[in-house]
């Protein structure tokens, strides 16, 4: 084991230099080698039981069928020509004809199997035998129908030792037919004696071989991946420090180099983050909030008198104003989840009385729009450790999202239960539904499900990208269920 050792110490010093792909070459080729010669043998061993398992199955086996049937047609034939004999029927003449083609052609079928110069030898005494029993009833047959008087017990006699004499020989090949299959399944059993024999020493092999092998990789390859994996956790963390020194191989320290300049360019994007971060807080919410209020101000003047026309430009002017201003705080706080950086008060709370309050909220716009708003019973609900603003945020977006697609006369339902260790919550609407091709991107940033036949207000495509980012924070699962004309069910589940 020492010598093995000392063996890989140089083989991985002299591959220091090696690409991964040349080292994974020379590792796996021994392996492979061992496997390709495993296999070659088995195949070998299995063309030689296929070989032997089809002779038993094809000719053995057919032998003894046929032996069988050879038996039970000879007595059959003996049955039918007895009773013609005394009856003198027609039918059973007939019978005794049907037995005799059917004992022809088994004959001939066993003649077709023999694999042996015994069971020829048999097959052919057996023919003989069974052509002088068939010339005594053939005459005892014409004799009956010329209505000449015979010697019945000499007919007897001749046909009772043919018969015997073509049964003893029948009992004779069914051994003859065993004797040989026994012989085939004892030969199978020393193949697979020896198949196993070497089957396991060539495994020992292929085994010792994969682990020095393995050893050898995971020294001089898995390692340094090792150390990447930790690396890319701590950058993960926003640890973005430039100290991974790796050597070999040449493929990783290219990677560890590239890492090193990745996470150099990462600490000045998230400066520049929070730069920006700073700069939409300061530079752009406060002049939009100012110009909303001095809109405001001026529509609310009494002493000054403002044109209709005026009048509505401010009211425009007000609620973009407010447009932006939430386009801004949805955008901030999309990053801050996005970022790790948003704070979460989590309490264990009972869900009913917030999805009530946001259901109340919406009663006067779906009333205006002529929709029904239907609350589903909230009792019995189990408490859930939570941020009550956020997840009203969540229920509001998916609310509003349902009123914002459901048509006049339409109904969206509110639901919550318990189901699979999970508290669930489900807004299902009757508006036009959603394409499948659209489900998968719908919570995503600025994406929004494309609706045909539409002219609904559409939003800016954030509302589902902050639930879902809300919902992970929770330790929870968010998702939607749709089909286009068939209405929307957007769920999410939080842990119980």
């Amino acid at each position: 084991m020492g010598k093995s050792l000392q063996f890989l110490k140089n083989f991985s010093f002299n591959f220091k230099g090696s690409t991964i792909f040349t080292r994974l070459i020379f590792g796996y080729l021994i392996i492979f080698i061992l496997v390709i010669a495993l296999t070659i043998y088995a195949i070998f061993q299995l063309n030689q039981f296929e070989n032997v398992t089809r002779e038993i199955h094809y000719i053995d086996h057919q032998m003894l069928e046929i032996e069988k049937k050879l038996s039970d047609s000879m007595l059959a034939q003996m049955g039918f020509e007895r009773k013609y004999s005394i009856v003198k029927d027609k039918a059973l003449h007939d019978q005794y004809l049907l037995a005799s083609e059917d004992f022809k052609k088994n004959l001939d079928q066993a003649l077709f199997f023999s694999s042996t110069a015994s069971q020829k030898n048999i097959l052919q005494a057996i023919k003989k035998e069974y052509e002088g029993y068939n010339s005594v009833v053939t005459k005892e047959i014409e004799l009956i129908k010329s209505n000449k008087p015979y010697n019945q017990r000499l007919f007897k006699e001749e046909k009772d030792k043919a018969i015997d004499q073509i049964l003893e020989d029948l009992k004779n090949l069914a051994a003859i037919s065993r004797q040989i299959t026994s012989e085939k399944i004892k030969k199978l059993s020393e193949i697979g004696r020896e198949a196993r024999e070497l089957t396991i020493f060539i495994a020992i092999a292929a085994l010792a071989g994969a682990l020095l092998i393995s050893f050898f990789i995971t020294r001089t390859i898995t390692k340094p991946i090792s150390r990447l994996i930790d690396k890319t956790r701590e950058i993960a963390k926003g640890i973005f420090k430039e100290d991974l020194q790796i050597s070999s191989p040449p493929e990783i320290k290219e990677l560890s180099q590239a890492i090193n300049s990745m996470c150099a360019q990462l600490k000045a994007l998230d400066q520049m983050k929070s730069d920006f971060f700073s700069m939409i807080s300061h530079e752009l919410r406060t002049p939009l909030t100012s110009i909303k209020v001095g809109s405001e101000l001026l529509l609310q003047e009494s002493g000054r008198q403002i044109s209709e026309s005026q009048k509505e430009i401010l009211g425009i002017l007000s609620r973009e104003s407010q447009r932006l201003i939430d386009l801004v705080n949805s955008i901030l706080d999309l990053a801050k989840m996005e970022a790790g950086v948003m704070v979460f008060q989590f309490k264990p709370t009972n869900i009913g009385p917030l999805i009530q309050q946001v259901v109340e909220e919406f009663k006067p716009l779906a009333l205006g729009t002529g929709i029904n708003l239907r609350l589903e019973d909230l009792t019995n609900l189990p408490l859930v450790k939570l941020d009550a603003e956020k997840i009203k945020q969540v229920v509001r977006n998916f609310i509003g999202n349902a009123i914002k697609f459901t048509p006049k006369g339409g109904q969206v339902t509110i639901s919550a239960f318990e189901k699979g260790g999970s508290l669930q919550v489900c807004v299902k609407d009757t508006g036009p539904g959603i394409p499948k091709e659209s489900l998968p991107k719908i919570f995503e940033k600025f994406q929004q499900a494309s609706l045909q036949k539409t002219s609904l207000m559409k939003g800016t495509g954030l509302g589902l990208a902050i639930a879902k980012q809300i919902i992970l924070a929770h330790g929870g699962k968010i998702w939607a269920e749709s089909e286009a004309g068939q209405g929307s069910s957007f769920f999410f589940a939080l842990p119980a």
